[in-house]
Formats: C-alpha cells, structure tokens, sequence
C-alpha cells in the first residue's frame, strides 16, 4: 500500500516490517474525539491489508498515552455518544478495524497516562507495556457513564474477575507498576524505554513469526475469549491439520535446523484457510 496517506490526528510510520501508529494531539494529552478514532481504525485496516507489516506500535505522543475522553463539550461530551461516532465513521474515507481485528500483533506502549478511552484502547491491542509511573484509570462510572470497547468481557479474561471488578466498578487510579502486577500489562518499564521494549518486541515477530501462521492463532486467541476449550480445540485441530500442509512449516523446520532466518512463504492478507464453522 502507499505511505502517502494523510492523518490530522494520528501519525503513522513503516520501518523494518513494524508500523508505528502514535496519537498525536500532544497539547490535550492526546484525549480522545471519535475524528481521531475514526483515522485509527482506518490505520489499523491499512495495516491488515499491507503484507509490508508485520506487527503494529500503538502509543501517544508527548508524555501522555491518553488522558481519556476530549471533554471540552463540557455537560454535553456523552449526550450522544453513538451518534458523534457515526458521524466521524460515515467522514472516514475508508472502513476501519479494532486491534484485535488486525491480522498481525498490535502492542500498546503505553508511554503515560491512560485512562478512560485511552485505557480500553490499549485492552483492545495484544499486550501492552506500560510506564512505570504513568496513572491509569477506567474512570467511566466517576463520569457517570460505563466502561466500553469490550472491556467488561477482556478485562476478566486478561487479569481474572475479581481484579476486572475492582478496576471497572470504582474507576481508581492506579500506576504502571501496578498494571504490570495485576496483568494489564506485561511489563512495566522507565517511561523513555517502553516504545524501544515495544519495537523490540514486534521486530522480532516481524522476522521470526509466519505472519499466515500468527494471523490464525491470533483470531484463535480472540475468538476464544468467549468460547469453550473444546470448541477453541476442534478449531485448532482443523487448522493445524491446515498449517502443517503449507510451505511455512517446512520451512519453519528447515531454517531451525539450518540456524538462519527464515524466509517465509504465505500472507497474512491471502493465503488463508477457510475458517471452521463459517
């Protein structure tokens, strides 16, 4: 796909097989409007469709991941969420993606603060690395709204129902370190070196893992937050039978054996199997 594709809330960089989305309103600590997030969705689907990219960067520009929802509306920033979301969509040029529907690893480096949106944003990626002193919050029921982005069903898969409870239901403030104790992140880190563990991380996935092959235990992982193990296993069975027909297996096998690289065959946009049950 082309690099030429002009953001006014986001910024987007390609280097190395790792696309690198940063939201950019820096002055308001880069709060959340539905225009920036409906030019983020159109970035996560540019990464899906670009077999260029082989793993996604989510951070904030400045010292903030992002503070939350932009409520310069005052009284009036909640009043008609679903349809200020509409109207941002229907202005997008292009339809748009969640992070877990991207085809390829998205990593939120939380570089400061998150909270509200800028929270379920990140439990929307793969994992997450966050800052050690950055303050994060599910702040919603201290606005007298709910949380949202499918965080009452993530957030107990990620850290267990009793942790989820105590996050959601009082919206307390809590820090990086703490994050990476209860598991919404798994690591904290001094604030300059999250984006480098981030980079670090998707650098290596982006040359060491068959992108067909993360693509479909990625939608397996996400699927399986709210199935049974044994459906998430009779799919499995059905696609490892698939997987371990394809050229990426034997090459997977022969570069281990060979000690090199590997050089891998299938993408992640085409070379798909057919999904069970659909």
């Amino acid at each position: 796909m082309s690099d030429e594709v002009s953001y006014e809330h986001i910024l987007f960089a390609l280097e190395d097989g790792v696309a690198t989305i940063t939201l950019n309103r820096p002055e308001k600590m880069n709060a959340f409007h539905f225009a920036l997030g409906a030019e983020l969705s159109s970035a996560y689907a540019r990464c899906d469709a670009d077999d260029a990219i082989r793993a996604v960067i989510l951070t904030g520009a400045g010292k903030a991941f992002c503070a939350g929802a932009d409520m310069s509306g005052g009284k009036k920033t909640f009043d008609n969420v679903d349809g200020s979301r509409r109207a941002a969509n229907s202005a997008s040029s292009a339809p748009g993606l969640a992070a877990f529907q991207v085809r390829k690893p998205v990593i939120a480096a939380i570089n400061g603060h998150a909270v509200g949106v800028g929270l379920t944003l990140a439990m929307q990626c793969d994992l997450r690395v966050v800052a050690s002193e950055a303050k994060l919050a599910f702040a919603f029921v201290r606005r007298g709204i709910i949380p949202e982005l499918g965080s009452h069903s993530i957030l107990p898969r990620v850290i267990g129902f009793s942790r989820a409870a105590d996050l959601l239901l009082s919206g307390r403030t809590f820090r990086g370190e703490e994050a990476a104790v209860l598991g919404v992140a798994s690591e904290a880190l001094d604030a300059k070196d999250v984006v480098p563990r981030a980079r670090e991380w998707a650098r290596d996935v982006a040359v060491n893992a068959a992108p067909a092959s993360v693509a479909i235990a990625k939608r397996l992982l996400w699927e399986g937050v709210t199935e049974t193990p044994r459906e998430t296993m009779a799919k499995e069975r059905s696609l490892l039978d698939w997987v371990g027909k394809q050229p990426d297996a034997a090459e997977g096998v022969r570069s281990f054996l060979e000690r090199r690289p590997p050089k891998w065959k299938l993408s992640a946009s085409t070379d798909l199997p057919q999904w069970p049950e659909d």
